[in-house]
């Protein structure tokens, strides 16, 4: 579980959107919620683009079968996360938890769900539930003999605003 900037002020960064869970709080949710699926959760947090990037970089040899992802703000510009994300052969899920189709018109668009698996917004923190809960099918699904030159696993998003949902 990678948290991208200003993530470590939930709670207090306006709670009318962001809600009132410390990331502290959140991290105890993630971690009980993948426990009791038998799954394995490393928390962190970064302020830092580049620790993002090592850290997607470093997932699959530091034995992580997928990443969920909240890029905060590097959601809307970052193309070094993009391109981490794109890069590596882990199955990354963007979350939000705010629905981001539904804010600002900068927000509404992503450049990182291109190359993720899926996103999931506006749920609150049960969006990152849901993420654990998306990896989880993931590792449980075989991947189908696909046609050459068609990925197996297409590329979905998964958002709380239906205008946002494509595929």
């Amino acid at each position: 579980m990678l948290h991208g900037p200003n993530l470590n002020l939930l709670g207090s960064r306006e709670p009318s959107v962001y809600g009132r869970v410390t990331l502290a709080q959140l991290d105890r949710l993630i971690r009980e919620h993948a426990r009791r699926r038998g799954m394995r959760v490393e928390c962190r947090q970064s302020n830092v683009e580049g620790q993002l990037v090592d850290w997607l970089q470093s997932a699959e040899g530091a034995g992580f079968g997928g990443v969920i992802l909240n890029p905060g703000a590097y959601t809307h510009y970052s193309i070094a996360l993009r391109d981490a994300v794109a890069s590596i052969k882990l199955p990354v899920v963007e979350v939000h938890l705010s629905n981001v189709h539904g804010r600002e018109e900068f927000r509404r668009h992503s450049v990182i769900a291109a190359v993720a698996r899926g996103q999931i917004s506006g749920f609150g923190t049960q969006s990152y539930l849901l993420g654990l809960d998306a990896l989880a099918a993931l590792a449980r699904a075989r991947p189908l003999r696909a046609p050459v030159g068609e990925s197996p696993h297409p590329r979905r998003r998964l958002t709380g605003d239906v205008r946002g949902a494509r595929g």
